[in-house]
């Protein structure tokens, strides 16, 4: 399984997704999170969190970039949107590279909002593109899931038997 897509009805449910990869998660993994403004990157991290056992409410680190929270492993949330809008990340790589690289040791798991901007620093991640459905249905989200590497394939395949098996 190297690619697959999910739907969610609700926050709650997407909320739920997030859980069950924060559950299979490991010191380590790296997740990517791309999708518009809305689209339901932070209702998902917050899920991660809430399944890694973060027992603080998370928020976007959009303005900080980086928020760090423990947990049964630690966690990063990092919101790269405001480099998106100030041109930095590709520009600035080499520095984005260095401030990111303190976060992919092993010892956390990293979740990444707006990920373009660090485009090629992980090589092993599990991506999800998450995509709103046309109106009415304004709670339904596509979640296409990909594995980039060993790593993530079968974090990716834990994650699925955990959802469709729960």
């Amino acid at each position: 399984m190297e690619e697959m897509t999910i739907t969610t009805r609700s926050p709650e449910e997407t909320m739920r997704l997030g859980e069950a990869l924060g559950a299979v998660l490991e010191p380590g993994d790296v997740v990517l999170l791309t999708g518009d403004l809305g689209a339901g990157k932070t209702t998902f991290a917050k899920g991660v969190g809430r399944g890694l056992g973060v027992a603080e409410e998370l928020t976007s680190p959009t303005f900080t970039l980086i928020h760090e929270h423990a947990g049964r492993i630690p966690l990063v949330h990092a919101d790269l949107y405001r480099l998106r809008e100030t041109g930095a990340g590709a520009a600035d790589g080499g520095h984005l590279a260095g401030c990111l690289d303190d976060y992919l040791d092993g010892e956390a798991v990293v979740v990444i909002e707006w990920p373009e901007q660090a485009a090629g620093l992980v090589a092993d991640a599990l991506c999800l593109d998450i995509r709103r459905a046309p109106l009415p249905r304004v709670d339904e989200r596509e979640f296409r899931l990909r594995a980039t590497g060993p790593r993530s394939h079968s974090r990716l395949e834990a994650w699925v038997k955990r959802w469709l098996f729960s």
